[in-house]
């Protein structure tokens, strides 16, 4: 006969399985912290060529001859990001106006994501496509699961597990266009004379420890699906 519901709250709740999140929360909470101690870190040395982060992003993208998008000031701290829909490069309170070799780093490699967009770079165009049915799966997949387990429907329990799996493709494909913005904004800094050596070295510090908190999610994220991927077999019509 099909689990009951009382099975299914034991597997759902009390099982082993719980194991794979709890490491999966720790990498994210060692990326986090990585990422704000290196960023304080560095955001106390200052640049010898004194710009700020929205001057350093203004800078590269003029030389890229790309003048259809904005920098834009926006609140919070490590907010940064690029939005293609309205084109703006938004930079953060501690990136704005600071002109500290994290603070320009970080600008730099926003801007590292306008080029993606603007050369057609395939991860990039792939992840845009994936952003819809992305919102989907981490939204409805696992409630689809967990329906399934409780009526004791299995095949609508290994749907939830397929819908939630583009939740976690996009984590996947985010991993190659995140390493190729930094690496494009290193790039850009030298090449320019933003930054110099010794100042691109703490700037690809920073840079690494922003990339590890995407790894931690994409890890994180992979776990829960080997552990629900566990679940849904306990969902299995037993004799």
């Amino acid at each position: 006969m099909y689990a009951n519901y009382g099975y299914v709250t034991r597997g759902m709740y009390f099982d082993s399985t719980y194991i794979l999140v709890l490491i999966g929360a720790l990498l994210c909470i060692i990326a986090s912290a990585r990422v704000k101690t290196t960023y304080s870190k560095y955001a106390r040395v200052r640049s010898m060529s004194g710009m700020t982060g929205a001057q350093a992003a203004h800078e590269i993208l003029r030389r890229n001859g790309i003048m259809d998008v904005q920098i834009q000031h926006v609140s919070g701290n490590l907010t940064d990001h690029y939005d293609p829909r309205t084109k703006t490069v938004n930079l953060s309170d501690a990136t704005y106006g600071s002109n500290s070799v994290a603070a320009i780093g970080v600008a730099a490699h926003e801007c590292g994501h306008v080029l993606q967009h603007h050369t057609g770079y395939l991860p990039i165009s792939i992840r845009s496509a994936l952003v819809p049915a992305a919102n989907i799966g981490s939204k409805l997949g696992i409630p689809i699961i967990m329906l399934g387990l409780i009526i004791g429907i299995s095949p609508l329990a290994k749907i939830g597990v397929w819908v939630f799996a583009l939740a976690v493709l996009f984590q996947i494909v985010t991993l190659p266009v995140e390493f190729d913005a930094s690496h494009r904004a290193l790039v850009m800094l030298g090449e320019y004379g933003i930054l110099g050596d010794d100042e691109l070295v703490h700037t690809k510090k920073v840079l690494g420890a922003a990339a590890l908190t995407y790894v931690a999610a994409a890890a994180s994220s992979v776990l829960q699906l080997l552990r629900l991927i566990m679940i849904t077999g306990t969902g299995r019509r037993r004799d």
